[in-house]
């Protein structure tokens, strides 16, 4: 009974690793249509968020089969909560990406197959109690986006990024390989419980070998959420993948970083972590400062969307400056941010695919001129998603910014509560200008928008319907989970980390 209820925990990997391997074999076949390969798809995603649910408001922290694993593997709340947030990223770029893959000939069912292994790897790395596995579960992750970006060969702009984002990616993950060297040549271990343990127990004096070592290690995570000053390959990258891989990297591969970046600075890392404090300081404040002085002077939509998102990564590390002091408090904002802004970005970019086309893959603000007229429900949606961006009340965006920000002041982080705060109100030019085009402007009709049919609008409705509710609603009301539902799973997440294990 008990190696059955530890490979309860295994289930939604299980199903995702399967679903991969399924499509993998019947990519083989050259009869299967692109809409069978997206079912296949998305049952498996289902599958894996119903295993995954049976977990879903527990707090527990185990290390399933110890016997096999060492303790390289942990199953606890916050690695379910994330692995759901991580699915439910998957289901939503497949549904608000129906209608992109669908009138692209070059997407094969490797594609879909890959897709699913790069959320295994997700789900992994959230799981990941050892910092190798930690690294392989982020380069399974890795990989596959790296063939996702670049998989229409015919594009040149597509094959480039993905070879920058690979290049740039290795060079920053021998880092990686480097700082766990040094912290295994101190610590004689590479299980991520241990390390806290030896580091609580001897002097500040002679952990320096450590405290290089995790700099070295934190400094891979900050390539893979564009942090500065690792955020060049951001916009070429970004603009250069489809658009439904485009919202899926900024939206759920950083949910997986930030994941393990909680684990790493609550669990291990908060004893030495003030040692780094005004290095990540000066990096937040850089990476807010420069990333809205991209967005402010990009003409392409995608690369504005792009550069806002560097912006967003520095939010969350304003909270990430913060744990140190209120640890509980800034790991609840982190985790509540993350939901606001995937649900603003996978919504914005997914709105981007399905009025795209093969032929006008660069969307600049003149584009968008008159739209409202062509297209109010879609104008309205994308005015709903860039509120939220923006951090404008009455949508999710602005409690999450709330958090945030209530976060670093609690934390007597001020000048970080400011840069952010004018960071936001620097962010209602890029973002309030798309709107501004949109309904003040005279008509300029883009080529092939696409009338509103099929699945992928009223899932992007949805999504937009979301972000009020998440600004709005209370999980008292009509029995929906609202901001207290979500509060309340980070609340766990967070308790979960501080449990002995079993």
């Amino acid at each position: 009974m008990d190696n059955l209820s530890h490979l309860l925990y295994f289930l939604p990997v299980i199903a995702l690793s399967g679903g991969g391997i399924i499509l993998m074999i019947m990519s083989g076949f050259k009869n299967v249509k692109i809409q069978t390969f997206a079912f296949v798809t998305m049952g498996f995603l289902t599958l894996s968020v119903i295993t995954g649910l049976l977990n879903l408001g527990k707090l527990y922290s185990q290390k399933p089969f110890p016997l096999v694993l060492n303790g390289m593997y942990i199953a606890d709340s916050l690695s379910s909560y994330f692995t759901l947030m991580l699915i439910g990223g998957g289901i939503f770029t497949m549904l608000v990406g129906k209608h992109y893959f669908e009138r692209r000939d070059y997407f094969r069912g490797e594609f879909f197959a890959l897709f699913l292994f790069s959320i295994f790897g997700m789900s992994m790395l959230v799981h990941a109690n050892e910092l190798i596995t930690a690294f392989i579960s982020l380069e399974i992750a890795s990989l596959s986006i790296y063939t996702m970006t670049g998989f229409n060969r015919a594009n040149n702009r597509r094959i480039e990024a993905a070879f920058k984002y690979m290049t740039l990616g290795a060079f920053a993950g021998s880092f990686y390989l480097l700082g766990s060297l040094l912290i295994y040549l101190k610590t004689k271990t590479t299980l991520l419980g241990n390390i806290g343990i030896y580091l609580s127990s001897h002097q500040v004096s002679d952990l320096s070998l450590v405290q290089l070592g995790g700099a070295a290690v934190i400094m891979l995570i900050f390539f893979k959420i564009s942090a500065f000053p690792f955020q060049s390959w951001t916009i070429d990258v970004y603009e250069g993948a489809p658009l439904p891989v485009t919202g899926f990297m900024a939206a759920t591969f950083k949910i997986a970083i930030f994941g393990f970046l909680l684990r790493l600075m609550v669990v291990d890392f908060d004893t030495i972590s003030y040692t780094w404090h005004q290095l990540f300081y000066w990096l937040t404040m850089l990476t807010i400062a420069y990333g809205s002085f991209l967005a402010t002077i990009q003409k392409s939509i995608k690369r504005m969307l792009a550069s806002s998102s560097i912006v967003h990564t520095g939010y969350m590390l304003i909270a990430i400056s913060s744990i140190q002091e209120i640890g509980e408090k800034a790991t609840l904002s982190i985790i509540f941010y993350l939901v606001a802004y995937f649900l603003s970005a996978i919504g914005s970019f997914g709105l981007l695919s399905y009025i795209t086309s093969d032929e006008r893959l660069r969307i600049t603000y003149d584009d968008f001129k008159g739209f409202a007229k062509d297209h109010p429900y879609m104008a309205a949606m994308m005015s709903i998603f860039m509120f939220s961006l923006a951090g404008i009340p009455g949508t999710i965006g602005f409690i999450g910014k709330f958090y945030i920000f209530t976060s670093a002041i609690e934390s007597h982080n001020y000048i970080l509560a400011v840069i952010g705060i004018l960071a936001t109100f620097i962010s209602v030019y890029y973002y309030f200008k798309l709107i501004a085009v949109m309904y003040f402007y005279e008509r300029t009709h883009m080529k092939n928008a696409p009338k509103l049919k099929g699945l992928s609008p009223k899932i992007i409705g949805f999504v937009a319907l979301l972000i009020l509710w998440g600004g709005m609603g209370n999980s008292h009301i009509l029995f929906i989970p609202g901001v207290d539902f979500l509060i309340n799973m980070a609340q766990i997440s967070y308790n979960s980390l501080l449990l002995p294990f079993k």
